[in-house]
Formats: structure tokens, C-alpha cells, sequence
């Protein structure tokens, strides 16, 4: 790296900070802290959503996985490809429950415990999740900047940095940052390829030295195959549910649809992008042959291309892009870790009566406390892909019981403990099985992650069944909540808002096993006109995708 470079990336940590420092004047209830007080609009809720769902690791992961097994690998984060059009039909449920934490709704659903349970593995997730995108970070800036920058010295200053702007601003400070670093990422995450392809001479030269199967976009050489596929896609539909940055991802927009738009097409662009960090993982596998390089670890590729492609300033630039990633996911997950303890800790077990001002603090504090946690966490972690994927598997085993418990009203608390525990247990103990260690983190693979998915949905239905139901009345609100526009101005003279049904805005995935009776297919068109239009024009989105994606490799 020249001066120019740290000049660039040193000038971007500083004008971020400032930007949402200037940002956070706007701040000042808890509300508008954990929640931006519900008013962004569609485009900052993109942003948001792009944004928190872009980390640092993320291109390192998908550019070294590329670089050593072939295009395939993209569905690793494609997992959510086929599974994105279902955010648009989940989103609303997160504002409906008009909470501020996911722990809130699993607790009106199931009871304190559960919730307890649920922010506690929230917590680790997002502590887990930081540590794994700083360390994704550190590896590109540390290569890039030829060893100079060590990975420590780069998680800190990160942290520093999103840390001053999110304490002060919260969710309005993180949303609007991370609507702002959106646009770095996307055109930065394109820049090596055209480069690269210059130095070895175009896609047919690129041909002509990497195996044929690496411009598979399906192959089982690659170690991605149907079933591989199938399996991160339950990952995702199931584990995003349960995600615990969710709420804040769909509920805080000024409405219903904003919500939608964000959370549905924000991950599209994301889609778009990772065909970008696929490229580049090709082109540094042609690139380190044609100069007779190895690099000893393939998640250096992302970091040995900037060091190598790019002009001195650039370099710098794209450094600040793999830091923007990183930042803008950090800030919303800090300030969602603060909210949980906040809602689901402390004002719950600590202080149920304590002042908004004082709640805010709490928040502010404690994101600031569990964020100082995920540094050290940061500098344990050794495979980023690894940690990546084992933080989504564990919000799939949650999600068995989130999601069940929004599309299946039987369901009851014993239920969600014993699919939770048995979930864990199958996976752990089918990976030591198949492996002989006893480990924390496992190479994520399809077949103990499949068996313990279908072994928690089963003990979910199973228990559930044979003991006795939740309250009738507490469920029935719980529902009644669920199939009222949470966007609506107007209440009744009970001060309950309209039903959802009349404005076509009911929710096709709400009471799932009602669809077989007769009486769930009238009007059905114009009650869930608001979820068909925009599911199908999803599906129309990720076909494209798939399309351009495939184009391309025919070049």
C-alpha cells in the first residue's frame, strides 16, 4: 500500500464517522435508537438491508471459495437465492407484532423462558456474527497492505469507528450510513474483474488454464450439488427467520410495503454483487497460474488481487469498500444487541419501570459492552466461511420455532424447547459421528445440517400435538395482531386497527394448515393481492439473476 492509499482508507474511517455523527442529532428517545422510530422510507430501507446483509467476509469467503473450487461455490451465499422471493411474504409479520426485539415476539408466542432462551442465543449470534465479519475484513487489509496493517491493529480501528457513530445515533445513524456505503460496495465489488481480465488476456485465455468445471454453474466437482443446494436454501428460509437484526431489517420502515421493498430487494441486490465476487475468484485462479503464485490460504485471493491489480489509491478505496461492509452490518448489529438487552434483560428482570432517557443509556451501553466482546472473538477465529455458515445453521434450528410458530397456531412452548434441544443434539452429534472430533465449529455439510433440520420440525409437530396448547385467548390475540395493517391510521372504536383482508394485504403464509379448507380460497386474489404481485415479480428478479449469471460464464 502507497501513502495515498492509507490517506484514502484513513480519510474514509473519518468521514463515515462523521457522517453519522451528524446523523445522530436525530436521536433522542429509545424508540428512535432501537427502531429509527419506524419512519424510513423504501430506499433507506434497501440500503439498510443491502447493507447490514453485505459483510467483510463475504467477498474474502466467496472470492477464496471461487478461486480453489470453481463458480459453483457461489451458491454458498446464493443459498438465499431461491429463497429471497419469500421475504416479501415474511417481512410484515415483523412489524405487525409491533416489538422491538424477535425475543419480544417468541415470548408473546411461547412464554418468558422461551424468550429468555431465544435472547440469549441472539446475543451470541450477534457477537459471533461482528467477530466474523471483522476478521473477514482484517485478512483483505492485512494481505493487501503487504503484512504491514496486522488484522488485530484493523479490527480495532473498525470498531472504534462504527462504535462512536452507532452509541451516539443508533438504527438512524446505522440506516442511513449503511444506505450511503451501499454504493461503495456495489461499485467497488466489480472493479477487479475488467482489471484482471486485462492482465491474463480475457475470458478465453482464462478458459484455456482453469479446469472446465470451474464455469459450472451447477457441478458436484465444486462440492455444491442439488442437494447441497437444497439444504442451504431450508438454511435460509428457515434461519433468516429467526435472525435476530430481522425486526429491524423489515419492521422500522414507514410502512408495510417499505418494509417489503427493502428486505426483498436489497437482498437481490446483494445476489447481484456476489456474481461479482465469483468472478474475481476466477480470475485470481488464472492469475496466480499464469504468474506462478500460490497462496497458502485461499481467502487471501480477495486480498492478493487489490494488492496486485490496483493503482496506488485505489487500493485504498477498495479497502475502504471491505470496510463499509463491515461497518454498516456492525452499526445494526450493535444497536440490536443493545435493544435486546435492553427490552428482553434489562427492563424485563432489572428495572421494568425505568424512564425512556434511562433505557437509552442502557443500550447504548450495552451495545457498546458486547461489541468490545466480538473483538475478542474476532482474533480467535481462523476459517471465516466456517464461522459464517455455523452462525446461520444455529438461526435455522431457532427458526423451526419461530416460523413454525407464526404458520401453526398449535403450536406450544414444549414443543419449541424439545425441537430446539434435539436440533442441536442431532447436529453436533451426527458431525462427530462422520468426523470422529468433538468440535464447536464444523465445516458446514448438507447431511447432518438436513437430519437435524428434519428431526427438529418432527419433535416440533410431535410434542406440540400430545401437550396441551398455549392460552386460547393470549394465542387468539397474538393472531388477531398478525392479520391487522400495522401501517394503518385509522383504528375502530376498540382501538383495534383494520383487518389486512380488506385492503388485500392478508398474509398467505399466516395459519399455513387453514389453506386446506374451503373457506381460505374466497376472495383469495383480492385479500393477498399485496404478497402474489410481489412474490412473482421476486421470481422474475431471481431468474434474471440466475440468466446473467449463466451468460456469463458462456463467454
Amino acid at each position: 500500500m502507497s501513502p495515498i492509499d492509507y490517506v484514502v482508507l484513513f480519510g474514509y474511517f473519518i468521514s463515515i464517522t462523521a457522517f453519522g455523527l451528524w446523523m445522530a442529532r436525530k436521536t433522542r428517545t429509545s424508540d428512535a435508537f432501537f427502531r429509527g422510530e419506524r419512519k424510513f422510507k423504501w430506499y433507506i430501507m434497501i440500503g439498510q438491508a443491502f447493507g447490514v446483509g453485505t459483510h467483510a467476509e463475504m467477498p474474502v469467503a466467496q472470492t477464496g471459495a471461487t478461486f480453489s473450487q470453481g463458480f459453483a461455490t457461489i451458491w454458498y451465499q446464493w443459498k438465499n437465492m431461491l429463497i429471497t422471493p419469500f421475504y416479501w411474504l415474511i417481512a410484515p409479520f415483523y412489524r405487525r407484532s409491533e416489538r422491538t426485539t424477535i425475543g419480544e415476539i417468541i415470548e408473546d408466542r411461547y412464554g418468558s423462558k422461551m424468550g429468555l432462551t431465544y435472547s440469549i442465543f441472539a446475543v451470541c449470534y450477534f457477537v459471533f456474527n461482528m467477530g466474523v465479519m471483522m476478521q473477514g475484513a482484517a485478512k483483505v487489509i492485512s494481505v493487501a497492505s503487504g503484512n504491514l496493517i496486522s488484522p488485530d491493529m484493523v479490527v480495532l480501528t473498525m470498531t472504534v469507528a462504527f462504535i462512536i457513530y452507532s452509541y451516539a445515533g443508533g438504527l438512524i445513524a446505522a440506516a442511513y450510513t449503511d444506505f450511503i456505503q451501499s454504493f461503495l460496495i456495489i461499485t467497488l465489488s466489480i472493479l477487479l474483474i475488467p482489471l484482471g481480465l486485462k492482465q491474463i488476456g480475457g475470458f478465453s485465455e482464462m478458459r484455456a488454464v482453469l479446469p472446465d468445471h470451474f464455469f459450472d454453474l451447477f457441478n458436484s466437482a465444486s462440492g455444491i450439488d442439488a442437494f447441497t443446494i437444497a439444504m442451504l436454501a431450508v438454511n435460509g428460509i428457515v434461519g433468516i427467520t429467526a435472525q435476530p437484526h430481522m425486526i429491524s431489517m423489515c419492521a422500522t420502515g414507514d410502512t408495510e410495503r417499505a418494509g417489503r421493498i427493502g428486505q426483498t430487494f436489497g437482498s437481490m441486490v446483494k445476489r447481484l454483487v456476489t456474481i461479482g465476487w465469483a468472478l474475481t475468484g476466477l480470475v485470481v485462479a488464472a492469475l496466480v497460474i499464469k504468474k506462478g503464485v500460490t497462496l497458502p490460504d485461499p481467502e487471501m485471493a480477495f486480498g492478493y488481487a487489490c494488492s496486485v491489480l490496483l493503482v496506488p489509491g485505489l487500493v485504498g478505496l477498495m479497502l475502504s469498500a471491505i470496510v463499509a461492509a463491515n461497518m454498516s452490518a456492525c452499526s445494526n448489529f450493535m444497536v440490536n444487541t443493545g435493544a435486546l438487552f435492553t427490552q428482553n434483560f434489562y427492563k424485563k428482570y432489572i428495572n421494568p419501570d425505568a424512564e425512556d432517557r434511562r433505557l437509552l443509556k442502557i443500550g447504548q451501553v450495552s451495545g457498546l459492552g458486547l461489541a468490545v466482546l466480538a473483538v475478542f472473538f474476532a482474533m480467535s477465529i481462523k476459517n471465516v466461511l466456517h464461522a459464517f455458515l455455523f452462525t446461520e445453521t444455529l438461526a435455522a434450528f431457532m427458526g423451526i420455532i419461530f416460523l413454525g410458530g407464526i404458520i401453526w397456531k398449535r403450536a406450544n412452548r414444549y414443543g419449541a424447547a424439545s425441537a430446539l434441544a434435539i436440533s442441536l443434539l442431532t447436529y453436533f452429534i451426527s458431525n462427530f459421528v462422520s468426523t470422529g472430533e468433538l468440535m464447536l465449529v464444523y465445516k458446514w455439510k448438507p447431511a447432518p445440517f438436513g437430519l437435524a433440520m428434519l428431526s427438529g420440525f418432527f419433535v416440533f409437530w410431535l410434542v406440540s400435538i400430545l401437550t396441551k396448547p398455549e392460552d386460547k385467548e393470549k394465542n387468539e390475540a397474538f393472531f388477531d395482531n398478525m392479520r391487522r395493517k400495522s401501517d394503518a391510521k385509522q383504528t375502530d372504536s376498540n382501538g383495534n386497527k383494520p383487518l389486512a383482508s380488506e385492503t388485500g394485504d392478508d398474509l398467505l403464509l399466516l395459519d399455513l394448515p387453514g389453506w386446506f379448507h374451503k373457506k381460505r380460497w374466497t376472495n383469495f386474489f383480492s385479500r393477498y393481492r399485496e404478497d402474489i404481485g410481489g412474490f412473482l415479480l421476486s421470481w422474475v428478479v431471481v431468474g434474471a439473476l440466475i440468466l446473467l449469471a449463466w451468460g456469463i460464464l458462456q463467454i
